[in-house]
């Protein structure tokens, strides 16, 4: 692994309302994100993972609910001076206050829509030096400018851009703003919420590059979200395969890439085609994701399986490690002893 834990969820459940009517969203989910490390999250859209990037930034709207498991922030031993790490901070736990000052100054999000989460009405400056001024009010107002202008260039920005409007800035550029603003505390962990979904394809090569130079050269760890598994494979370290709310394939990118395990895996990485190498058939996946308040028995993606068999409409597989890859982890019956009581 890259490092030591940064980040750790732990049967992390999330509802969509209450009482009978209540949809799980988000089933026992179990993850770890090492420190320094790009953790890819993958899966068609309904699969849970923007309701996973807002539970654990506390950022669920109502009717979102966590209802169960716990998130873990472990700070780095450097930043109270001391050789030991301080304990671990529990995110559900924090009050308000305590949350207002954990975001951006530990952890930030840079979310899908640039011109959605830009204030329209407001300059680039004005929106960079806002985070510095809530987050470090002993700063001159000169000290903060110079900030936003360290920030801009650090995206490949011109720094006359701070006067400009969003609406005056080109798709990509909007999206390194917020880049910008992510990275404006020098927080140990950004989350990525389909950051380039709406850009062309150049764009999007130009924006992973520079994040990729930026993690180099600051150390963070990122969560970088999206339904593309072509892109996760190029830059991430690991990837989390997501589906009906669970973690159904945990890997090393290049072991996705090279023996997807999870025939869910498989298909996703048949859906798009791949940049480099030789040409592979797309073959996509039948069917559509399952609804959330009508979801089968058993395994969620077996009724479109190619390889279903007869435990697999019946019990939910658990997420382990198959016999013969130890670092892996996946949730299917085809690499897991079947139950005596459903053959």
């Amino acid at each position: 692994m890259t490092g030591s834990p940064v980040l750790t969820m732990r049967g992390l459940t999330v509802d969509y309302g209450t009482g009978a009517g209540a949809v799980r969203a988000l089933r026992d989910i179990d993850l770890t994100l090492h420190r320094g490390e790009v953790l890819g999250l993958a899966g068609e859209s309904g699969s849970g993972k923007s309701t996973l990037a807002y539970a654990v930034t506390r950022l669920l709207s109502p009717p979102g609910v966590i209802t169960g498991g716990d998130v873990h922030y472990h700070p780095p031993a450097a930043r109270n001076g001391t050789e030991a790490a301080p304990a671990p901070v529990d995110l559900l736990a924090l009050s308000p206050r305590e949350l207002r000052s954990f975001r951006w100054q530990e952890l930030s999000i840079v979310f899908q829509g640039a011109m959605n989460s830009l204030n329209p009405v407001h300059t680039v400056h004005s929106q960079l030096t806002d985070v510095l001024k809530a987050h470090r009010p002993g700063m001159k107002a000169a000290e903060r400018t110079a900030r936003a202008e360290e920030l801009l260039s650090l995206v490949g920005i011109s720094t006359d851009r701070l006067t400009a409007f969003p609406h005056q800035l080109s798709g990509g550029m909007r999206q390194r703003v917020m880049i910008a603003m992510a990275l404006a505390l020098e927080p140990e962990i950004v989350i990525m919420d389909e950051p380039t979904t709406a850009l062309d394809v150049v764009m999007q090569r130009q924006i992973l590059r520079q994040l990729v130079r930026l993690r180099e050269e600051l150390g963070f760890s990122v969560v970088f979200i999206t339904h593309d598994i072509s892109l996760l494979i190029e830059f991430s370290d690991r990837i989390a395969i997501m589906y009906g709310g669970r973690i159904v394939e945990e890997a090393g990118a290049a072991e996705i890439y090279r023996d997807p395990r999870h025939p869910y895996s498989d298909g996703l990485l048949h859906s798009f085609p791949a940049l480099h190498g030789p040409r592979r058939e797309l073959t996509g996946i039948p069917g559509s994701p399952p609804h959330l308040s009508a979801m089968p028995a058993g395994c969620a993606f077996h009724p479109r399986c190619g390889k279903a068999f007869a435990p697999c409409a019946e019990r939910v597989p658990v997420p382990a490690a198959p016999a013969d890859e130890p670092e892996r982890s996946v949730a299917c019956w085809l690499h897991h002893p079947v139950p005596a009581d459903s053959v």
